[in-house]
């Protein structure tokens, strides 16, 4: 109805300005009695006479003049509006909302920052870190950034980091007064770092070796949410610590932590960017994905 009724006000304000029915149609691309048709379901609807016809020309009544007045703007508005949309559809520009994992924000998102700005400079990245399990459409976020674990599988995703490889860590005071263990169950007797993924809760230690797979449920005197508190309590001899080998992989250089259970910790898929699957993807967020992915 309300594609109709902007089509019969467009063909109007046409007929108006070329003054002519054969004019108009031409201009529009359709046939003047098709024209003629709708301007009289037009003027029949609003119970007054829009264009005064002759023989030899067409115009607007003093009714069809006041329509005008406020039309021509109005439509114009409407164009305007049309035309950005076709530019964000064609030229990356426009917020896009992302929720990122903090370590994803430091470890894929940062390093890539200087490029995207200079590469896109109309488009606002608007980023969240959160390392829940977000619902993106409620949340009113177009996109996310995590594990693969923690995306749904009905969204869409793209790779945009290197595989991933745990490393189980602690300091060489740790090890003084505790034995290194050689089995995952073995942590159950030592003081370990818990990390808490949001409102994910605190994660639960998981290993592979070969076809065995087991999740270790780990305490200590410790829970944290920030990756950088987790290393520094790690490196003062807190407790063992689950965390990146990139990340652990400058202190293990120094001597500053040491490495255990290196054979139950196989590399696993990093990070992806995701969002929901819609019919046409935004072009300041294809831009992003074209950006990040590998």
């Amino acid at each position: 109805m309300v594609r109709d009724e902007l089509s019969v006000l467009s063909a109007f304000l046409a007929i108006a300005e070329e003054r002519s029915f054969t004019r108009a149609a031409n201009r529009l691309g359709v046939t003047p009695s098709a024209l003629s048709h709708a301007i009289k379901g037009l003027e029949e609807r609003f119970g007054v006479p829009l264009l005064a016809r002759t023989t030899r020309s067409v115009a607007p009544t003093d009714a069809g003049e006041q329509l005008i007045a406020r039309l021509r703007p109005a439509l114009g508005d409407i164009r305007g509006a049309l035309d950005l949309l076709t530019g964000l559809r064609d030229r990356p520009a426009g917020r896009v909302r992302l929720v990122v994992s903090p370590i994803a924000a430091t470890t894929v998102l940062a390093p890539k920052l200087g490029q995207f700005a200079r590469e896109y400079p109309d488009v606002v990245l608007d980023v969240t870190t959160d390392e829940s399990r977000v619902d993106l459409v409620a949340a009113g976020f177009d996109a996310g950034m995590h594990f693969g674990e923690f995306i749904e599988r009905d969204m869409i995703t793209f790779r945009v980091s290197k595989d991933h490889r745990p490393a189980i860590v602690g300091s060489p005071r740790y090890f003084e007064s505790h034995e290194k263990p050689v089995h995952p169950r073995d942590l159950t007797s030592h003081r370990c770092i818990n990390f808490r993924h949001g409102s994910a809760g605190v994660y639960r230690w998981e290993f592979d070796k070969g076809k065995q797979s087991l999740t270790v449920a780990v305490n200590g005197p410790l829970i944290v949410d920030d990756v950088e508190l987790m290393v520094r309590a790690a490196l003062d001899g807190v407790g063992l610590a689950f965390m990146s080998e990139e990340r652990a992989a400058p202190h293990l250089a120094k001597g500053e932590l040491v490495r255990v259970l290196e054979d139950w910790c196989p590399p696993f898929p990093g990070f992806f960017l995701y969002y929901p699957r819609q019919r046409q993807l935004p072009a300041a967020l294809a831009a992003l994905i074209e950006t990040l992915r590998l």
